[in-house]
């Protein structure tokens, strides 16, 4: 989710994230993965934007990836081999603070061989030159600013002022995405409108896919109990994408919950301008 946003705000916005990286406001276009034959390493989180001469590749990280460096060296030899000429910008850029050693690697090294690229640890950058671009307001509450919900505040005051309405929501509703990183939910929902996250594309293709989803694991099980497995699953998932572990006890009361229940329940947590109290909403359902 977090790494899909960043995605649709960089495809959304490069001129932004040219300035950002690149120093100036070259135009860019999406670079499809499959011109470089990439599918085989997860080239659904592979950002490439492209101009006549450069090539910004993009990588958002809500984690560690031991293997960030090696896929580095792999893109960038499969970028040359399609379009020697251009000169490469390679980017990781991670979202919430680490001390690991990988969030620090900027090399790819074996017997004979190096390859480098740049590392942004967004909490170490300052926080102004993102609140003067639209298409990185999204990424100014994970920057390095001493009251977090204040950024998002000034955040919400700069999205109010966006004209157009497509992109004022597309712009709140990855705001209210990303800044559920590191601000409770509580805070996000008093500081952005709902009503106008609900409008925007990102969130209405995030709702769909997940229905989708669930629907599809359903159909494949094949009857009422398949489905009724199928949701609890996509319900866990998104409680451990929210919360993290989910206790054996909670599992099992979701578990319990009939299909209605579980569809009801998996809008809400889906909502993420509203986190519903679980455990009593679970009372609350499981006596009705």
């Amino acid at each position: 989710m977090f790494d899909s946003t960043c995605k649709f705000l960089a495809e959304s916005f490069p001129s932004d994230f040219a300035s950002w990286l690149l120093g100036e406001p070259i135009p860019l276009t999406e670079l499809s993965p499959s011109e470089l034959s990439l599918e085989p390493i997860r080239a659904d989180a592979l950002i490439l934007l492209a101009s006549e001469d450069y090539i910004l590749h993009l990588e958002f990280q809500t984690e560690p990836d031991p293997s960030m460096a090696y896929r580095m060296a792999d893109y960038r030899l499969r970028v040359y081999r399609r379009f020697p000429q251009k000169q490469v910008k390679q980017v990781v850029v991670y979202l919430t603070p680490s001390q690991s050693y990988f969030v620090y690697q900027t090399a790819f090294e074996i017997p004979g061989t190096r390859h480098e690229f740049e590392v942004i640890r967004l909490w170490e950058q300052p926080t102004e030159p993102f609140l003067e671009s639209t298409g990185l307001l999204p990424l100014a509450v994970l920057t390095n600013t001493s009251d977090q919900a204040q950024t998002l505040r000034q955040v919400s005051d700069r999205i109010d002022a966006v004209s157009e309405m497509r992109v004022q929501s597309n712009v709140a509703a990855s705001t209210g995405i990303l800044a559920g990183l590191t601000l409770e939910r509580d805070v996000i929902n008093q500081v952005l409108r709902k009503e106008i996250m609900q409008q925007s594309v990102i969130y209405q293709e995030w709702k769909e896919e997940f229905l989708q989803e669930g629907r599809k694991e359903g159909r494949e099980e094949g009857r009422q109990e398949g489905e009724q497995s199928g949701e609890a699953r996509l319900v866990l998932r998104q409680l451990t994408r929210r919360i993290g572990n989910v206790s054996p006890e909670l599992q099992s009361q979701i578990q319990a919950l009939s299909l209605d229940q579980l569809e009801t329940l998996g809008e809400a947590l889906l909502d993420f301008t509203e986190s519903p109290d679980l455990v009593n909403w679970l009372q609350e359902h499981q006596d009705s």
